[in-house]
């Protein structure tokens, strides 16, 4: 099985404060890997130091067979990891295909008829292709998670890392969201953060329970339900 990305003893320290310790953490390629636990486990800072918004105070991060933890943020980009905001980063007074182009362009340069090919294909593929006009402001905050996650799909990632990706969504677009992540199997990877269990559970492979920095439990979403440990820290069941 081979490991798209893993982590060897990754921490980070704030000020004596450790939010993330010794994690080793493997994902393998194709597959759709859930990371949840209780507000404050560390899930924020350890998305961080993979993505590279922040370094580790210690231990590794490999992508692709690769040590990428020095890699600045944007050569992770380049390399192949993807990755959406919990709160929407979308440039709110542009367009669906001016927000989408942007990202595009990271891969594609200024091949603009390869950028609109691009453009039109990721907005068709989270069902906002009949509002590529529409200023990005103007839409609800379900679309605009759902444009944000184009802008992924425009990059065309190894490693899509999805934060809250179903936060407010409807249930109907909840049911389009699951399609759409299954439809970018095996091609894409998927790492999901996500609050919303019904989601976790009816669509991850396997999940990863953080709980006070540390990895509490793995294992398939069935085997986390009924894990004793993980239902005391996060489900709220002793």
């Amino acid at each position: 099985m081979t490991m798209i990305l893993s982590t060897r003893g990754l921490s980070r320290d704030f000020g004596g404060l450790q939010a993330v310790r010794e994690v080793d953490f493997e994902l393998p390629t194709g597959e759709i890997r859930a990371l949840i636990g209780p507000n404050g486990a560390g899930k924020t800072t350890f998305v961080s130091m993979l993505i590279g918004r922040i370094p580790p105070s210690s231990g590794s991060v490999h992508f692709c067979g690769q040590d990428i933890s020095a890699l600045a943020a944007h050569k992770r980009v380049a390399a192949g990891i993807a990755y959406t905001f919990q709160i929407t980063s979308v440039f709110s007074r542009l367009s669906l295909t001016e927000n989408v182009a942007l990202a595009a362009r990271r891969r594609l340069g200024h091949d603009k008829a390869a950028v609109q090919a691009e453009v039109l294909a990721a907005l068709t593929r989270v069902g906002l292709a009949d509002r590529i006009d529409q200023i990005a402001g103007d839409l609800s905050y379900g679309h605009q998670r759902l444009l944000e996650i184009a802008m992924g799909l425009a990059q065309q990632p190894r490693l899509l890392i999805l934060d809250e990706p179903t936060q407010g969504l409807a249930e109907n677009e909840i049911a389009q969201f699951k399609d759409l992540i299954r439809s970018l199997l095996p091609e894409t990877t998927i790492l999901l953060i996500e609050h919303n269990m019904s989601v976790v559970m009816e669509l991850a492979d396997q999940v990863t329970v953080l709980n006070f920095g540390q990895i509490l439990a793995e294992g398939t979403p069935a085997e986390i339900h009924q894990n004793a440990d993980v239902q005391a820290a996060y489900l709220g069941t002793g």
